[in-house]
């Protein structure tokens, strides 16, 4: 793994007089990269403050609706300010900024005032997969080439940073979110749709994770130039959508199993219409409308800090909430980005009466979903049996589809992600437990192959599946993956 060190720019091209201001630069331990000025923080804190204060007075003389519109008067607002600190440079006697290290002050207080300060820069690397902060001088960055980089300091102290989310909280999404010592927990959808998590006050320090969505728009067939499939899994899940069953898609944590929720999404007609149900937008197959043109995109909503004579926050809009509204919306399918709660009771009625939703799980295998899906039933604070709830799910889920992560970058190796499993729900068996086929299983390097005909397989052939894709036993996966690789 590689480290990061602080080095002295010593540019012959900066005048000796503006070190300590734009006098620092990241440089990758390696010698890797490019070695750019960086500002100076406590210039960018100061600037930032001022600009801040000057905002907030014009704001409340002058309403401005627009977000583009506020950036705009932020950003003059902050290039006014350094030009006067350039101008008073000059009074004394100093040489003026470079212009690069003006460009990147202002770039750092916008930042800093409309996104995550130092965080932002990783933010907007297309490169980037996950950013993993534990303390704000404790930074990670997952690559999606396999590579783990430590990065420096986002912030001078870990006050600093809960600072930076209790602002981000409150200015992001449709409500105002409360991030405090009473609610320690947050979770944002931020403006390029990366998801954030953090914690605080019940850790040490506090901790967040950012998860980008690098592929948005991405269907069955760039999941094959992936290696998440192969022709003969591809061939089947596209049947499987276009038939109208209905999917669970599992895995662990960053599997894949949204972009794979993504991709069957792609198989559904170009003028069908179907809602996509999500505690914070992920999918974004609203912002696809050159695929989906009849997308209606429900989030859910954390509510105000007040809670009623139930225990509920006031305000509060739930997953269960959605998919109950979603039912009336006059929908052929429904995708819930990830069934976690009480919203499985309502997503298994929407698919027992539906046709063809999807949703994601997180699991350890296709088989253990069966029994999680259950606990959650259990769980969901209705009277309930287990025999109802495996009824229940044996009347509503056809088909589990398994995302396995593979993850050798401790040992020089790759990070892979493939389809291992495909599960057939086939009504209940003996044991009142529903009856399953493992239509696709796990080859000796882990990757599906065919198993088993499916119960279901008249319905997929009249979806155009060819039935001899499935005699081929060892599937059409390139070469097996070994020690990470392929």
């Amino acid at each position: 793994m590689t480290g990061v060190e602080e080095t002295t720019w010593t540019d012959p091209a900066m005048p000796a007089s503006t070190h300590g201001f734009g006098a620092t630069s990241t440089r990758l331990a390696n010698g890797v990269g490019p070695v750019l000025p960086t500002p100076d923080v406590a210039v960018v804190r100061d600037v930032r403050r001022l600009v801040a204060e000057r905002l907030a007075e014009r704001l409340r003389k002058q309403t401005v609706d627009s977000p583009d519109a506020r950036r705009e008067l932020a950003r003059s607002l902050v290039a006014a300010e350094l030009a006067e600190r350039g101008r008073n440079r000059v009074r004394r006697g100093q040489d003026p900024w470079p212009l690069e290290v003006e460009m990147v002050t202002s770039r750092a207080v916008m930042a800093a005032l409309f996104g995550l300060g130092r965080l932002q820069p990783l933010i907007e690397d297309p490169a980037v997969e996950n950013i993993e902060v534990d303390g704000h001088d404790n930074v990670w960055v997952s690559y999606a080439d396999g590579r783990d980089q430590q990065m420096p300091p986002i912030a001078e102290s870990d006050a600093e940073l809960i600072e930076i989310l209790q602002l981000l909280a409150a200015r992001t999404g449709n409500a105002e979110r409360t991030f405090s010592s009473a609610h320690p927990a947050l979770h944002l959808r931020l403006e390029d749709g990366s998801r954030l998590a953090a914690v605080a006050w019940t850790t040490p320090k506090p901790h967040v994770v950012i998860r980008r969505h690098r592929v948005r728009d991405v269907d069955l067939d760039d999941l094959i130039d992936l290696g998440t499939l192969d022709t003969v899994l591809a061939a089947f899940l596209r049947a499987a959508v276009q038939a109208g069953k209905n999917i669970v898609v599992t895995g662990l944590q960053n599997a894949g199993k949204t972009t794979l929720i993504r991709a069957l999404a792609n198989e559904f007609a170009p003028m069908e219409r179907f809602a996509t149900i999500e505690k914070e937008y992920e999918l974004h197959l609203h912002d696809l409308p050159h695929r989906h043109q009849r997308v209606v995109a429900l989030e859910a909503r954390e509510g105000s800090a007040e809670k009623d004579v139930t225990g509920r926050r006031a305000g509060e809009i739930t997953l269960s909430d959605l998919v109950v509204d979603a039912l009336r919306l006059n929908l052929r399918r429904i995708i819930v980005g990830e069934v976690r709660g009480p919203e499985v009771l309502p997503m298994l009625e929407a698919m027992s009466t539906g046709d063809g939703s999807l949703c994601t799980l997180h699991s350890r295998s296709a088989q253990h979903a069966v029994d999680r899906i259950v606990t959650l039933c259990l769980s969901a604070g209705v009277s309930m049996t287990d025999a109802f709830a495996y009824r229940l799910l044996a009347g509503s889920v056809d088909l589990f589809v398994h995302i396995e992560l593979l993850d050798h970058t401790a040992t020089g190796g790759a990070r892979r992600r493939f389809v291992s499993q495909v599960v057939e729900i086939v009504g209940l068996g003996e044991t009142n437990r529903p009856a399953t086929t493992t239509v696709f299983g796990p080859a000796s390097d882990g990757r599906a192959i065919p198993l088993h005909r499916p119960q279901c397989l008249p319905d997929l052939v009249r979806a155009g599946f060819d039935p001899s894709l499935l005699d081929r036993r060892a599937g059409t996966w390139a070469e097996p993956v070994v020690g990470g690789q392929p």
